[in-house]
């Protein structure tokens, strides 16, 4: 295992920091989906797709696993759930990290194939943002209880399939684990309260990303400076954004946090 090193001025080491500070703070003021946002910001400050992606990954799993404990003292994880998921998202990360490998020694081919994938995984993690307040409302009209859109006997293996692209996905762009996760078990676990659906989700997001985070680290696209940059901003962030007590209308934030990640990401798709 290596861990990059990149050479950049001080006064982006604190441009690193202030953004991830930024996105701490939405995350800890609105609860919605401002990790969507990392990766993009990084390839505009001028970071390569792959540090950015892998780089990302390891911070996710760093930061988010400071949740897990929360959420299992409330009883929130579903952890039957989250093995099922992780059955078909570490397998799936493990094969989108050897295409990766083999994709390592052509450097402008692997580059506009990670700008692709995080361009459509920031476009369904919109859509997933976006369809978020119709399915809550559905929820609340049928008494917090719908149908699952798979047969009960079709569950458990849809739950293993939907890991599996989510392993692949968030590996090729480390974008998906929160949003397009939480919408699958919104589907697939209707029945389930939405605190246990984001505990669910977020239990099932750190070894996800952590096991894809050290497959880049492996491959060399993990740089340490860069990493301890991000946390080094976003942990103050996430803890004043959250201890200000001022909870921003998500109605309101999702929609717009959305529509960014549509133009971003068709955007992405465009230049790839």
């Amino acid at each position: 295992m290596s861990i990059a090193h990149l050479e950049m001025p001080v006064e982006l080491h604190y441009a690193y920091s202030v953004a991830a500070f930024a996105v701490g703070a939405l995350v800890g003021l609105t609860g919605v989906g401002g990790g969507a946002l990392m990766t993009p910001i990084l390839l505009a400050l001028g970071v390569q797709p792959a540090t950015a992606v892998g780089t990302d990954l390891l911070y996710a799993a760093i930061t988010k696993s400071c949740a897990i404990p929360v959420h299992q003292r409330r009883r929130t994880v579903q952890w039957p759930v989250v093995g099922r998921l992780a059955l078909g998202s570490v397998p799936g990360a493990v094969l989108a990290l050897w295409w990766l490998r083999d994709l390592a020694a052509h450097t402008p081919l692997l580059e506009r194939r990670l700008l692709a994938v995080l361009g459509a995984a920031l476009l369904l993690t919109a859509a997933a943002m976006l369809l978020h307040e119709p399915l809550r409302r559905r929820r609340a009209r049928n008494g917090g209880s719908t149908a699952s859109i798979v047969p009960e006997r079709w569950l458990a293996p849809a739950t293993v399939a939907a890991g599996a692209v989510l392993g692949v996905l968030v590996t090729l762009s480390s974008v998906g684990a929160g949003a397009l996760g939480a919408m699958a078990l919104y589907l697939l676990y209707p029945r389930l309260p939405t605190a246990a659906i984001v505990g669910t989700d977020i239990a099932h997001a750190v070894p996800l990303a952590l096991v894809a985070g050290l497959g880049h680290l492996q491959l060399g696209n993990v740089d340490g400076t860069l990493l301890a940059s991000l946390l080094l901003g976003s942990v103050p962030g996430i803890v004043l954004g959250t201890r200000l007590g001022l909870r921003l209308p998500e109605h309101v934030v999702r929609p717009l946090l959305a529509s960014f990640l549509l133009f971003i990401g068709a955007g992405l798709v465009l230049r790839a």
